[in-house]
C-alpha cells in the first residue's frame, strides 16, 4: 500500500493482486466487446440505410465508456470511503508529473508530452491490420456515408464527442493509467507499465484490429504516467487523438 499526503488528508492506495488487476480489466473489456459485437447489431435493426451499424456501434461504445467512469468511481468510492476531489485526485493520479529522482513537480517537466506524443503519433505510420467495417470510426466519418450523415448533424456530433471524451479522458485513461496503474506494482513488480500496456492493447477487443499498433503505446502511455506518476500525461497525449476526430467531425458537419 503507497500512502499520499494531500492537503487536507492522506490517501492510501492498496497493492491489487493479479487475479483483482484482471477482474478490472474484464469489467472494462467484455462489456465493451459485448456491445461492439452483440449489442450493436441488434441496435442496427432500429436504423435503416448504410450508416445503420455505425450509428449502432457509436452510440454502444459510448455507453461502455461511459460505464468505465462511473465503475471508476464505485471502485475509488469503496476503496476511500468518498469522492472528495483531493482524494479523488491523489487516489487515481490525476496530478503534475512528478520527478522521481527530484520530487520537482509539474514545470518543464510537462516537456514529457513532446516525446510522448511524437510516439503515439508515429503509430499512424506503422501499417496495420484493416478494420470491419461499419465498425471503424475514422474510416466510417470519411466515407461518402459518413460525410452524407454527418454533414450538417449536430446531434451526431455530440453523440460523437461524447464517445471520444470519454474514451480519452474519462473512461479508458481514468481506469487503465488512473486506476490500475498505481495499484499494479506489487503484482508485477518494476515490468507493471508493461503489464499495463499490455492489458490496454488486449482490452481491445471490440476492435482487435488496433491490438498490434496500441502495444506501442505502452511507451507514449502506460510508461511516463507510472516514471512522473501522472495520469495527466496518459489523458493529455491519448486526447490528442480525440482532438483529430473531433476536428475531422466538425468539418464534416460545417459542410
Amino acid at each position: 500500500m503507497t500512502t499520499y499526503d494531500t492537503a487536507t488528508t492522506t490517501v492510501q492506495i492498496p497493492d491489487w493482486t493479479r487475479g483483482t488487476v484482471l477482474k478490472v480489466w474484464a469489467a472494462a473489456a467484455l462489456p465493451m466487446a459485448m456491445l461492439a459485437w452483440v449489442i450493436a447489431p441488434v441496435l442496427a435493426h432500429a436504423f435503416s440505410g448504410p450508416t445503420a451499424l455505425p450509428r449502432a456501434v457509436i452510440l454502444s461504445l459510448a455507453t461502455g465508456l461511459v460505464w468505465q467512469f462511473f465503475f471508476v468511481l464505485i471502485v475509488v468510492r469503496r476503496e476511500q470511503g468518498t469522492l472528495r476531489w483531493p482524494v479523488v485526485k491523489a487516489a487515481l493520479w490525476l496530478q503534475a508529473p512528478r520527478s522521481p529522482r527530484s520530487g520537482r513537480v509539474g514545470g518543464l517537466l510537462w516537456l514529457v508530452l513532446i516525446p510522448c506524443l511524437l510516439v503515439f503519433a508515429a503509430e499512424e505510420f506503422i501499417p496495420a491490420l484493416p478494420p470491419v467495417a461499419g465498425h471503424d470510426l475514422p474510416t466510417f466519418m470519411e466515407s461518402a456515408a459518413g460525410t452524407q450523415l454527418l454533414s450538417g448533424n449536430w446531434a451526431w456530433l455530440a453523440a460523437i464527442t461524447i464517445l471520444v471524451l470519454f474514451n480519452t479522458v474519462l473512461g479508458e485513461e481514468l481506469l487503465f493509467r488512473g486506476l490500475l496503474l498505481p495499484r499494479m506494482r506489487k503484482a508485477f513488480g518494476r515490468g507493471d507499465w508493461i503489464a499495463n500496456g499490455v492489458l490496454f492493447a488486449v482490452y481491445h477487443l471490440h476492435m482487435p484490429w488496433v491490438i498490434p499498433t496500441v502495444l506501442i503505446d505502452t511507451f507514449a502511455l502506460s510508461y511516463p504516467s507510472r516514471r512522473y506518476r501522472s495520469a495527466l500525461i496518459g489523458i493529455a497525449v491519448h486526447s490528442a487523438q480525440s482532438v483529430v476526430v473531433l476536428a475531422l467531425a466538425l468539418s464534416l458537419v460545417l459542410r
